[in-house]
């Protein structure tokens, strides 16, 4: 036999050396293909590997570029949020109160109105917010709550302020911090004086804090109770204070503890019926219609009516109670759990409540860490094993000491051999290329999936604030009947995007459909116009409650956090047209319409195709049905085209000194249209023609646009390139 050289990966180099081994085989002195296959293999799977967590570090909705705070946290990503109603029992989310706010461009504010961010940008770096509890004082409305450090990843307790009754919350910093994880920050007053009985879970027992300086100093009054007991609350009822807890063991948390005293500083003594079998508290308990209610969680908020309590009894049952809970799955603050909430009844005598809310469960961090890992293993598997059965990597096992062999190792050693024999996967034919080459691509594709895991956050595409707010918007799209399927879809994708209040479809001609029909997490309005008009699009609609109206055809599909982009981009600029399809018209006369490459060549762009964008439902619906414009609306209609650019030359020319389009590159978008065959603009030049027309008709009655271009790249975020 010819000498062939080894190389052993693991062991010694030695035939005569006991136990398993590994070997690379390399048949002559040159490189075979299965040493092109390993090395291209190794080259591909790191390059996309590298390339694919670049890709996910860079991603604007995830936290990794922010080093201060709201980094991953197993424990979950919570926030806090306002709710409303004439009862505890009828709260209703702020969003749903329509409230306006100017400042922060929130029209209307929505939930949440606490998070991780606004603490972080208040110089208190903050991985979550949870378990909130109000307290009023004079003229304000004070909100306690843990926050989550991101040095000591342990909690401590933070202090938010309002003056207009939970709208806007003025952040005050961290008031007290322990050596110790704090949570539960439950503040009540005694003899006029204000006291914090925050849950400790280094300490093992119950311990009260006094003000010294409301909000910001407290200090240590006593340890009121030596017993573990974990999201404590302390009521007064029938002239006895009572402390509701439930016991915590090393590893779990106990039945539901109640305890009693003259004072809230003790001395307590034990119900005589502990424990009891109940959840554990999730809020301070109310009283409603002179009955005492107390609050419970697992994943999410439960109410117990107090039938009897005595120091012999105590009768508690469950009551119907709903806090309206968003179904936009991980896409919403709330869509996973919440496990807190404090109720507060105003001066007006409205009832203002504050619950905590987490878009994952616990765990996710681990768990998806966990299956990447094993996704990443699997694909370095597939290669290893390609190489094995290629014969340049071989595992010798032993059988020196084995007096007979195991049947499953011949078998193995049978399927090797056939496999080899039949050159199923030799790399010199076309078929083994071909198998070796789906076995390369599926593991790439299982390591980006696996890395995808390990490094591309939980999946949720948030929305971004502004000025610590955030608010939502219409999504309008006008359509017909021989379009049902793509409607359909349309509807389901869109309705679970975060910002996303309402769709509004606009149904141009045919029989409408039933709403029900269609899949959706918001609420869908069908609004069925008499003519088949283009110019319905832009119609004057006083049902509309939100000022953001996002014009988008139902033929366009693109992710949602394209669509949270573009929101916050218009809110910063709401007096634009702000979309994702640039356009640039050029001089000198006659005026050309042109694809996007056309803007793209000569840097710039002075119209946004409203197919795909953002407007101020106020501004630009009355502007377009306006007197001014009624003799492009004509046109509109004879010509069946140019709504859209009848719109931009309707904005440019009430913009004056400054530009009135701004541009949003999407990740990607699909026009659904080229599956279903239906789409409007069928003749690609004879549309052009049209569109050419139109920009001659309205620049000779609103003056032109050709001025106005805007650049690429003029932001920092990257997000217009």
């Amino acid at each position: 036999m010819g000498s062939s050289p080894f190389v052993g990966i693991t062991g010694g180099t030695s035939d005569k050396t006991h136990g398993s081994r590994w070997r690379v085989h390399d048949n002559g002195g040159g490189h075979s293909p299965t040493v092109h296959y390993l090395f291209v293999s190794f080259l591909l799977c790191s390059s996309v590997g590298v390339f694919y967590i670049f890709y996910l570090f860079n991603n604007p909705n995830l936290n990794y570029n922010n080093s201060l705070g709201c980094q991953e946290d197993n424990d979950g990503s919570w926030a806090i949020g306002a709710f409303y109603g004439d009862s505890p029992f009828s709260l209703k989310p702020i969003e749903d109160m329509n409230i306006w706010d100017n400042k922060s461009a929130a029209w209307p504010v929505a939930n949440p109105i606490l998070t991780c961010a606004s603490v972080t940008n208040s110089g208190f770096p903050s991985n979550y917010v949870a378990n909130p509890f109000l307290y009023a004082k004079d003229d304000f409305l004070y909100m306690f709550f843990e926050n989550k450090n991101v040095i000591t990843m342990q909690g401590d307790i933070g202090v938010a302020r309002s003056n207009d009754n939970g709208v806007n919350w003025e952040q005050l910093g961290v008031v007290l911090d322990e050596d110790w994880h704090l949570s539960h920050p439950y503040v009540f007053n005694y003899n006029h004086q204000i006291y914090m009985m925050p849950q400790g879970s280094g300490t093992r027992d119950i311990r009260l804090y006094k003000s010294i300086e409301f909000p910001f100093k407290w200090k240590l009054e006593k340890i009121i109770l030596e017993r573990p007991l974990v999201n404590s609350v302390i009521i007064y009822h029938e002239n006895m204070y009572w402390i509701f807890g439930s016991y915590q063991t090393r590893l779990t948390f106990g039945d539901l503890e109640i305890w009693y005293s003259k004072t809230p500083f003790g001395p307590w003594t034990p119900h005589m019926k502990n424990p009891f079998t109940g959840p554990r508290n999730g809020g301070r308990p109310f009283v409603y219609n002179g009955n005492l209610y107390r609050l419970g969680h697992s994943e999410n908020i439960r109410v117990f009516k107090i039938e009897h309590l005595t120091t012999h009894h105590y009768i508690e049952s469950e009551v119907d109670f709903k806090v309206e809970k968003s179904t936009k799955g991980i896409n919403a603050w709330n869509g996973a759990r919440s496990h807190h909430l404090d109720v507060h009844r105003l001066r007006t005598g409205e009832w203002v409540a504050v619950a905590d809310g987490d878009r994952t469960h616990f765990g996710d961090v681990t768990s998806r860490h966990v299956v990447g890992c094993g996704l990443i293993i699997t694909s370095g598997s597939i290669v290893l094993l390609t190489c094995w059965l290629l014969g340049f990597i071989k595992c010798f096992i032993p059988l020196t000491h084995i007096k007979k062999r195991n049947d499953s190792i011949l078998n193995w050693e049978r399927l090797k051999l056939r496999l080899r024999l039949n050159q199923t996967i030799n790399p010199n034919t076309y078929i083994g290329k071909f198998i070796l080459t789906v076995l390369l691509i599926l593991s790439i594709v299982i390591a980006c999936i696996g890395f995808g895991y390990m490094y591309g956050g939980n999946g949720s595409e948030k929305p971004y604030p502004v000025n610590n707010h955030f608010s939502q918007f219409t999504l309008l799209a006008m359509t017909y009947d021989a379009r049902m399927w793509n409607l359909k879809m349309y509807v389901n994708h869109y309705s679970k995007c975060a910002s996303v209040r309402e769709i509004l479809v606009v149904w141009n001609k045919g029989k409408p459909p039933n709403p029900s029909e269609l899949e959706s997490a918001v609420p869908v309005r069908i609004r069925v116009e008499e003519k088949n008009s283009l110019n319905n699009r832009f119609r004057v609609d006083p049902f509309i409650k939100t000022k953001a109206v996002l014009e988008l055809d139902d033929d366009i599909m693109m992710n949602c956090d394209d669509l949270e982009r573009g929101f916050k981009v218009w809110r910063e600029n709401p007096t634009r047209l702000v979309g994702f399809y640039p356009r640039l018209v050029t001089a000198p006369p006659p005026l050309k319409y042109r694809p996007e490459k056309h803007a793209r060549k000569h840097d710039g762009y002075n119209m946004v195709l409203t197919g795909a964008a953002f407007v101020d439902r106020e501004f630009a619906f009355e502007r377009y049905w306006s007197e001014e414009a009624e003799l492009g609306r004509k046109m509109v209609d004879e010509v069946f085209n140019c709504e859209d650019v009848l719109m931009n030359f309707l904005y440019s020319n009430s913009t004056p000194g400054g530009h009135s389009v701004e541009y949003i590159k999407p990740a990607w978008a699909i026009d659904t249209s080229k599956f279903s065959g239906v789409a409007i603009s069928g003749n690609t030049q004879a549309h052009y023609r049209v569109r050419s027309r139109c920009l001659e008709k309205f620049t000779e009655l609103y003056g032109g646009i050709t001025e106005w271009k805007v650049g690429f790249r003029r932001r920092k975020d990257g997000w217009d390139r």
